[in-house]
């Protein structure tokens, strides 16, 4: 069964500030999969993973050939990610596959529609001609992301697949490539100052805590 909808539609304005991943990141990457309950994780994977294979698909990720995105909270904590991953095949060098999971307490915000931006945007700049997204057709909120940016959905029983033609890069989309990835640099570097000052806050506090305690036992 096919519902195609074949007109490529410029995705919603990212709002969050998304930042593109390295290995450095991979523990963090770690936790963030880790943290996704049973069933989404089976949504995501389209089987379910287990600790052993989460990290196992962490410690394959090629960021050499590969683009990891990522949105982070205040604490540093990354509540959503998106995997876009190129094909090493000669035959398929113009195609992209998308996925992508957010925490339960991040939804509802539009994360996963605006990861899926960010991946178009960076893969037309790449020079794919196709992204594709593989879910399971229980994955309603996957799937309507797709739609929504004009792709062609199949569904053949339990697996769904989703086919979104993109237009060649242009130089609004180079430029805009870059001012996101400059405002999510700056974003990340200002949240993790603000951590560092708020953990030495909370250190200092505890350690005025612990010479109050024992001025007291001293009386």
């Amino acid at each position: 069964m096919t519902d195609s909808k074949d007109t490529f539609r410029e995705p919603a304005p990212i709002m969050a500030p998304i930042r593109a991943l390295d290995p450095s990141h991979r523990e963090r990457i770690a936790g963030h999969l880790l943290r996704l309950e049973p069933a989404d994780r089976y949504l995501r994977f389209g089987y379910a993973a287990s600790d052993e294979q989460v990290r196992r698909y962490v410690e394959q990720l090629d960021f050499e050939r590969d683009e990891i995105f990522g949105i982070y909270d205040h604490r540093l904590e990354l509540i959503a990610m998106a995997h876009l991953a190129f094909s090493g095949q000669p035959e398929h060098l113009h195609c992209a596959e998308f996925g992508v999971s957010v925490l339960p307490s991040a939804r509802g915000r539009g994360l996963g529609t605006q990861l899926f931006g960010r991946a178009v945007m960076h893969a037309r700049n790449e020079g794919v001609r196709m992204v594709f997204i593989h879910a399971l057709s229980d994955n309603q909120a996957m799937l309507k992301i797709a739609r929504n940016a004009g792709a062609s959905v199949r569904r053949d029983g339990a697996q769904s697949e989703a086919y979104l033609q993109i237009p060649p890069a242009s130089l609004d989309t180079r430029m805009a490539e870059i001012v996101e990835q400059q405002f999510a640099e700056f974003d990340y570097q200002y949240k993790t100052q603000a951590k560092q000052f708020s953990d030495f806050l909370a250190r200092l506090q505890e350690m005025r805590s612990d010479l109050r305690h024992a001025g007291m036992d001293e009386r």
